[in-house]
């Protein structure tokens, strides 16, 4: 899964920045756009109960922060020990986006408020310094931490008193989270709920097919999801022969730094029809950081420091006295890679629903993403991945009051922008507040290259979305 990011662009193309009232080939013409969609007036929200938050990640955090600027009462509730115990995992990466887009507005209206400086606005930070400088600074603010419970698992969303067939007086009754603290169940209820729990802790697993089997499930101790911490893992690779497989920048990333180590020979698995496809822009890339990682893996694959097998889908792992033994379909047909002992798998991640099921939900059947936003998104269709501004309207569920954010709303598509979360919950608290005007306004400046996989050494344009 690629790191989340944002960047400007100045250039204009099909795919250049769009907003509600620009009429372009990325976006709906003026005065059509979520037409389909229900345009009820505003929720009116019980008093009685706050609103609650699922996870206390950088999307979870904004809302707070918009609920808290808005007067709204809210609790915000993170299963971790600290804030945003997904980014620790992968806190050693550097974001491709300066500092100036990973901010949240309403974020840092408090955090200014109370003496905090930001960042210099230029500078790429890595996800430790997102974690140290601002996440954390903003959960401590008097307006957020006492209103945040850490350590609490959310097991199940229902109404109060209403499983997921019961209709009458269902939009009436109040949101029931049952949650686990220390071996203890309790009940919380609530007004509104906005799930932004992201889907970084459930990746897909290695196969091709995307299932998961008996065979990798019993690897667990030989393969790692993610982007691994190779200082802190010396030992575990040095010497080693290690794949890995994806062919994003999360991999990408695995492979620069597994390159630094001595003595590991690195076997890079992809799909892709050519590796050429993964170096993306190298030096046309608009964000210069990412267009370098293209560069740098395109010269190691050159000197031949790295063995790529491409296309190639891994149908079968099986654990023997030479390592791991890799099987797959390849270019020439059946095929078998050499033995190795590690694997690194970065191919990407999908949202978990197991505590939705009695909440009526609207979800697409292939992108598992809020159903609204698939056609804006959908890799199979989208390949610049652009996405035209959404908020609110688009971001709901047939059950009035309940919103999924940030990650988990693209589902399994991976074009997610931090800041495009944060323009939800803008929207989202806009809209429960009675601010309808504020929910409809949703501005979103998109670049060509922000999060696409596209070759921008070609000149072929056909691809527009």
């Amino acid at each position: 899964m690629d790191i989340p990011l944002l960047i400007k662009n100045q250039n204009s193309s099909c795919c250049a920045p769009v907003s509600t009232s620009i009429n372009s080939c990325c976006s709906p013409a003026e005065g059509t756009q979520n037409e389909s969609l229900p345009k009820e007036s505003s929720i009116k929200l019980n008093k009685t109960y706050p609103v609650a938050i699922i996870g206390a990640g950088p999307v979870g955090l904004a809302a707070a922060a918009h609920l808290s600027l808005a007067g709204e009462a809210f609790i915000l509730l993170e299963k971790g020990s600290e804030v945003a115990e997904n980014i620790k995992s992968w806190q050693h990466v550097r974001l491709f986006s300066p500092w100036q887009y990973n901010v949240d507005k309403a974020a840092k209206q408090l955090l200014l408020k109370s003496g905090w400086t930001m960042p210099e606005e230029s500078i790429l930070p890595t996800g430790q310094e997102i974690r140290a400088m601002y996440l954390q600074p903003l959960a401590n603010l008097p307006e957020i931490k006492p209103f945040i419970s850490f350590n609490t698992t959310v097991v199940g969303i229902s109404k109060k008193n209403h499983d997921k067939m019961k209709s009458a007086s269902r939009d009436s009754a109040p949101f029931v989270l049952y949650t686990e603290q220390n071996g203890k169940t309790e009940r919380i209820f609530a007004s509104a709920v906005i799930d932004a729990t992201g889907t970084w802790a459930t990746p897909n697993p290695v196969h091709a097919e995307n299932v998961w089997t008996s065979a990798e499930q019993k690897l667990g101790d030989k393969i790692f999801y993610g982007i691994p911490n190779v200082k802190s893992l010396n030992d575990r690779y040095k010497g080693k022969r290690v794949a890995v497989i994806g062919g994003g920048h999360s991999a990408i990333n695995t492979i620069l730094e597994l390159e630094k180590l001595e003595d590991v020979e690195i076997i890079w698995v992809l799909r892709k029809k050519r590796v050429e496809e993964a170096y993306g822009g190298e030096e046309k890339d608009a964000l210069a950081a990412r267009g370098e990682l293209g560069s740098r893996i395109h010269t190691l694959v050159n000197e031949g420091k790295i063995k790529v097998f491409t296309p190639f889908y891994i149908e079968e792992l099986t654990q023997t006295s030479d390592g791991i033994i890799i099987k797959g379909d390849g270019p020439t047909g059946e095929h078998q890679l050499p033995a190795v002992d590690e694997i690194i798998a970065n191919t990407g991640s999908r949202p978990d629903f197991s505590l939705l099921k009695e909440i009526r939900l609207s979800i697409d059947s292939t992108v598992e993403s809020v159903e609204a936003l698939a056609p804006l998104i959908d890799p199979n269709e989208h390949s610049c991945g652009t996405v035209r501004p959404h908020g609110e309207l688009e971001l709901r569920h047939p059950e009035s009051g309940f919103y999924i954010v940030g990650m988990k709303s693209y589902g399994r598509a991976p074009t997610f922008l931090m800041a495009t979360g944060y323009e939800q919950v803008r929207s989202i608290v806009a809209y429960l507040t009675g601010d309808l005007e504020a929910a409809r306004k949703v501005e979103l400046n998109l670049p060509e290259t922000g999060v696409c996989s596209l070759d921008l050494n070609s000149n072929n344009n056909s691809n527009c979305c």
